[in-house]
């Protein structure tokens, strides 16, 4: 069976339609390799000079034209997928100091509600370390990685935080049920890719902490969501209502959640 590819052009998405389709477009330049194409497998949206199967050999030379301005209505995910996450070996210890993409979830190491909160550095972690906001059951949270993990059982642990690693038990580990809800979403009128982490989720809304969030109350913006490595996935579209201090995240409403997204929620609030 022939794949289904879809493309935006002039800022609004068009498909389904065959490879060769695509192909003949290249080819006669009316898609140009700064052009988004999706088809299913795909994680987001790629420009066509990312994907190697959509190569092609032109006469004159291929000049990718000026980009069109991407409403994020044209980059709602047709029969969105889930997103695969392929867990990496994060190295806490070779990051850069300043580079903000550590998440934390307070609470379970001090026998309280749980909480998320970031992005921050390592140098802020060592200085929350120092003001004893955080320890060693405080658990931690990269993009990267595929779930939670606790503070106290990162080989880097001395290294970082220049003294032994408390004794940690089976119950302190169990203690962070909830997976990390990740969000992949592109503000309006800006094609950079955000990844963060949400909280307080609701059929409403949700808050999403993500590192110096550029855009401002009233933004637009084009979500795709899922928890880890689950069915639970959604998109949907909505705006900003609040910026979080520092930039560090904002408050998103939804605008067009369907049943399927809701039901998606609700589960997830309830097994959580």
């Amino acid at each position: 069976m022939a794949e289904n590819w879809y493309y935006v052009q002039k800022g609004n998405r068009q498909g389904p339609v065959s490879q060769e389709v695509i192909i003949s477009m290249i080819s006669q330049q009316d898609l140009s390799a700064a052009d988004f194409v999706w088809k299913k497998g795909f994680d987001n949206w790629k420009k066509i000079k990312e994907v190697s199967e959509l190569q092609v050999s032109t006469e004159p030379p291929f000049e990718p034209k000026p980009e069109p301005e991407v409403k994020p209505e044209a980059l709602n995910f047709p029969s969105a997928p889930v997103m695969k996450i392929e867990e990496k070996e994060v190295s806490f210890i070779d990051m850069d100091q300043e580079d903000r993409s550590i998440f934390i979830r307070t609470g379970n190491d001090r026998g309280e509600a749980s909480s998320d909160y970031g992005p921050f550095s390592i140098k802020q972690l060592k200085q929350l370390y120092k003001e004893n906001r955080i320890n060693g059951k405080t658990f931690i949270f990269k993009t990267e990685m595929k779930g939670w993990k606790i503070l106290g059982d990162l080989p880097e642990y001395q290294n970082i935080f220049n003294e032994l690693p408390p004794s940690i038990k089976d119950t302190d580990r169990r203690a962070s049920i909830r997976k990390p809800f990740v969000a992949r979403l592109f503000v309006q009128n800006n094609k950079k890719l955000f990844e963060g982490l949400c909280r307080d989720i609701s059929i409403g809304g949700m808050q999403i902490l993500v590192n110096e969030f550029k855009g401002q109350s009233g933004d637009k913006i084009s979500i795709n969501v899922h928890p880890e490595n689950t069915e639970q996935y959604f998109t949907s579209s909505g705006v900003v209502v609040r910026v979080l201090e520092g930039n560090s995240g904002f408050s998103f409403r939804f605008n067009d959640l369907n049943d399927e997204a809701k039901q998606a929620i609700e589960k997830y609030i309830q097994e959580n």
